[in-house]
């Protein structure tokens, strides 16, 4: 298996496109399965639209799943922090994408992106994985 670690930065973006990354890296790897995980307790990754508003609608509709106010039990952080535990449970930590001739099958319209809605943290790895076919 071949792996890489992305450093993002999400302090101004609660979703940050990863696209561009996920292509490179499988550029020259052939036919396989792509992972991308994030390896933290308080984000997750998905495939969506991007461009049209639909990473901006996830963000919100997220947020107004996951108020940040005092009613979770998971309460230290900025206040509402225990929402941000929650997100995994919606938003999973990894996604895999069928690979063919080095070119992920994501379809028209689909994108990579990174879901962080944790305010105490914005440094972000997410891993890519290769495992050729």
């Amino acid at each position: 298996m071949e792996t890489e670690v992305l450093d993002i930065d999400t302090s101004r973006r609660r979703s940050v496109d990863l696209t561009d990354e996920v292509r490179a890296f499988c550029r020259s790897r052939g036919d396989g399965l792509c992972n991308v995980f994030v390896p933290h307790a308080t984000a997750g990754v998905a495939i969506i639209e991007t461009g049209a508003g639909s990473d901006h609608d996830l963000v919100d509709t997220l947020e107004r799943l996951l108020p940040r106010d005092d009613r979770y039990q998971h309460a230290h952080g900025s206040p509402g922090h225990g929402a941000d535990h929650v997100l995994p449970g919606i938003v999973a930590p990894s996604i895999t994408i069928p690979v063919l001739d080095g070119s992920p099958l994501l379809g028209t319209w689909q994108s990579v992106v990174l879901v962080d809605l944790n305010r105490d943290n914005p440094r972000r790895a997410v891993r890519l994985s290769f495992l050729g076919g």
